[in-house]
């Protein structure tokens, strides 16, 4: 049978349909691989023509993984989105992150609501260095040393749930640092922040709290690298299944920041002290104050990035026997008793300490993330990023985990060896390796809490070791942390301290078993350890 004239038609259009996405498709890819500004830069094919491509690793929380493999392949410069370029040197580290005609990517405000920024999400440099000046008079050295003693009573409550489990009557009463290190960095974080007193360590009300990060972390990290998806359904899909946690956080932090604003500013060494009376908020309405975004933003980067730095120093030395003899050496021939440890010269004086600390952020930096620049979109100047002109529109940055085992700075770069950064005999720091260390990032943008992490830090650590011996936990336990033998998903090293990257890093493990040590009249928390 002869088509009828609407069949013609209806075939008709199809066909041209047809044509016209295979024409557009065609030119799309040939575009993005021939034409666009950034087509002379090596990456994966995938990477070249979509987003999704970072956005799938970002998703499996292993996008550092990833991006660290393709420097391998590709070399110090690596396209790995249509618009974004990744680089693994400390010369582009420095171009970037203290280049004054680069600002954050855009793409950071995804998560912002009421147009209201925080000192972390403030695009422009200016608005970012008034915002800094608020908050960063609560976190020096200074404000440290004032705080320090709110700081150890949270630390004795750690030891002595330690002390408590190594005595316990379990058959392997093994310990998850990053569990107990966590708790205890959320209960620091509360009193520096509003002098509030959690109670995570020992009690099991306000633990959400961790579950409400992670949401807030993760879904943001999705985002910055699938920034289509916060204006899609998706956003609210997010919203909706972790609706319950998130509530929760949030009316936390009111009553947080309600119970602070009725006392006096200066009742407490705390943000609140410092902030008081440029960051003001009204007690009816401190959601989405300045006050209430800059609380948000301190208490997730306090509370999450120094426990996983003091988690990761726990598995490397658990795992590194002449590691820990040497660091156990420095700090029991430093110190006459576990109170004598606090600020001050002898501690500032362990050299060796801040090794250890330097080197487990290194192999496993805190954040792992790449955090994302771009042109100051008034400038109309060229830019040249370690010799590489990179064309105005483009994101790109230096991820740490990558440049930390780059083997140009960091010879054996999975191999725990804190004698890297040390300049005695038998040590090895040089310029190259102080200039590619990003744990803190580098730049007027680094880390504003970088004394808060290392006091914490290093209090922990020093404690610990004065007061117990520790060893991996036996059996399956002494696994938990570490990289599977055989894995394909970049993932199998089982020495390497594992991190989910979330832009802060999600950790398991160590899992340890403690021994206390101690000296005659030392006690933790009222409790007399026992010597052995």
């Amino acid at each position: 049978m002869a088509a009828t004239a609407g069949e013609l038609t209806l075939s008709s259009a199809i066909a041209y349909a047809s044509y016209t996405i295979i024409t557009a498709t065609i030119f799309f890819i040939s575009y993005r691989l021939l034409l666009h500004p950034l087509s002379s830069y090596p990456g994966p094919l995938v990477a070249k023509l979509t987003g999704g491509y970072a956005g799938l690793y970002a998703i499996q929380k292993r996008l550092h993984i990833i991006i660290w493999r393709d420097h391998e392949r590709y070399g110090p410069v690596v396209r790995i989105g249509p618009d974004r370029l990744v680089f693994n040197t400390a010369t582009a580290l420095k171009d970037i992150y203290q280049n004054d005609r680069i600002v954050k990517s855009r793409h950071y405000l995804s998560t912002t609501r009421n147009n209201i920024v925080n000192v972390f999400t403030a695009i422009p440099n200016d608005l970012h260095r008034v915002k800094r000046k608020v908050i960063e008079p609560a976190i020096t050295d200074r404000a440290m040393r004032s705080f320090e003693p709110i700081m150890a009573g949270q630390i004795d409550i750690y030891l002595k749930q330690v002390l408590e489990a190594s005595q316990s009557s379990t058959p392997s009463p093994a310990v998850n640092m990053t569990e107990k290190t966590r708790h205890l960095g959320l209960d620091i974080v509360g009193q520096l922040a509003f002098g509030y007193d959690l109670g995570v360590q020992t009690r099991e009300d306000n633990r959400f709290i961790m579950k409400a990060m992670y949401f807030g972390n993760f879904r943001g990290n999705i985002f910055h690298h699938l920034p289509g998806l916060s204006k899609l359904y998706i956003n609210r899909i997010f919203d909706y299944v972790f609706y319950e946690a998130r509530e929760k956080y949030w009316r936390l932090v009111e009553t947080m920041i309600k119970s602070r604003v009725t006392l006096d500013r200066h009742a407490k060494p705390d943000l609140y002290s410092f902030v008081a009376d440029t960051l003001t908020a009204n007690p009816d309405s401190i959601r989405g104050s300045h006050l209430w975004l800059e609380a948000l933003f301190f208490l997730t980067a306090g509370g999450d990035t120094v426990a996983t730095a003091i988690s990761a120093v726990f598995f490397y030395l658990a795992r590194n026997r002449a590691c820990y003899e040497t660091l156990a050496a420095e700090i029991r021939s430093s110190f006459a008793s576990a109170s004598d440890i606090k600020t001050g010269p002898q501690l500032a004086g362990c050299a060796y300490l801040r090794a250890c600390i330097h080197e487990a952020m290194r192999m496993s930096p805190p954040i792992a993330t790449t955090l994302w620049r771009e042109q100051d979109p008034t400038d109309d100047q060229p830019l040249v990023i370690d010799g590489h002109a990179v064309p105005k529109g483009t994101l790109f940055g230096v991820n740490p985990y990558a440049l930390h085992h780059n083997k140009e700075y960091f010879p054996e770069p999975f191999a725990f060896r804190p004698e890297r950064w040390l300049s005695s005999e038998g040590g090895g720091k040089t310029a190259r390796t102080h200039d590619a260390f990003a744990a803190f990032s580098v730049g007027p943008r680094a880390c504003a809490g970088k004394a808060m992490a290392y006091l914490e830090s290093s209090l922990v650590l020093a404690k610990t070791l004065w007061l117990f011996d520790f060893e991996a936990a036996p059996g399956k336990l002494a696994e938990v942390g570490g990289g599977r033998v055989g894995g394909t998903d970049g993932r199998d090293r089982p020495d390497e301290f594992q991190i989910m990257d979330i832009f802060t890093s999600r950790t398991d493990g160590p899992y340890l078993v403690f021994r206390p040590r101690g000296g005659v009249g030392e006690e933790i928390g009222g409790i007399p350890v026992i010597l052995i």
